[in-house]
């Protein structure tokens, strides 16, 4: 009998821990991604989400366990496996004084694009989010929805095989958060989204698959459509995995 070779993981964590003096934050999480989708990470304040992702785009260094991004280990091969992550965290901020187009100039350059490859990065991105009426604005005038695409446009600007949203369409109106969700899901023809919200809808209308995470642990993992009830809603499974650990 013949088989498929396995899949390579775009995505790997095995064995994650996290701790912060006595609070354990992430609880030996282990869960890999093999193809391009979009992947929701769900759980209530607290659970860890917000860590496992800076870890993933290699902002922090786990207490154990290992992570690897494109086949290269977040330990061993930093530098690599970044280059593999476009990583938008939640709360966007800083560089104010810089206009959309200096922003982008900046993460190029801080990547190592330089020329007309950073040039045809730059009008790519600024093409995709449409972002030519605030090119020659500075940040600190524009107004949240406008920054959103703007740091959305930094993390994409190097075409990642990874991308990591941190609530993407936190505080933005219904009309952008439609347009974002649009563009997710365009984005995720080529490449892993690991997606993060609180908001379960924004998960079954995007996302392919959930990981639901509480106190560190991986309570639930599988395909939306498999999760959700028979109305297509992952609140029954969500709150009865994660009961008692807070108000979401």
């Amino acid at each position: 009998m013949s088989h498929s070779p396995a899949k390579t993981a775009v995505v790997e964590v095995s064995g994650l821990c996290m701790r912060y003096g006595a609070n354990t934050a992430v609880d030996r999480l282990s869960f890999s991604i093999t193809e391009n989708s979009t992947v929701a990470f769900l759980g209530p304040n607290g659970a860890g989400k917000s860590t496992v992702m800076r870890i993933l785009a290699g902002f922090r260094i786990p207490w154990s366990g290992t992570a690897a991004i494109a086949g290269h280990s977040l330990l061993a091969e930093r530098r690599r496996a970044q280059a593999a992550v476009g990583y938008l965290p939640e709360a966007v901020g800083g560089f104010g004084h810089l206009t959309a187009l200096e922003l982008l100039v900046y993460c190029c350059e801080a990547r190592g694009i330089s020329g007309p490859r950073r040039a045809h990065a730059i009008d790519r991105v600024c093409d995709s989010l449409a972002l030519g009426p605030v090119m020659a604005r500075r940040l600190r005038h524009l107004s949240k929805g406008w920054r959103q695409r703007v740091w959305l446009a930094q993390a994409l600007v190097h075409d990642p095989a990874v991308l990591i949203l941190d609530e993407p369409t936190d505080g933005l109106d219904p009309i952008q958060k439609l347009g974002i969700r649009r563009l997710i899901k365009r984005l995720a023809a080529t490449r892993v989204i690991i997606l993060s919200t609180h908001i379960l809808e924004e998960a079954e209308e995007t996302c392919d698959r959930a990981l639901i995470i509480d106190r560190g642990k991986l309570v639930a993992d599988g395909r939306v459509e498999d999760l959700a009830d028979e109305k297509g809603r992952l609140a029954p499974l969500f709150h009865a995995r994660t009961a008692g650990s807070g108000c979401k």
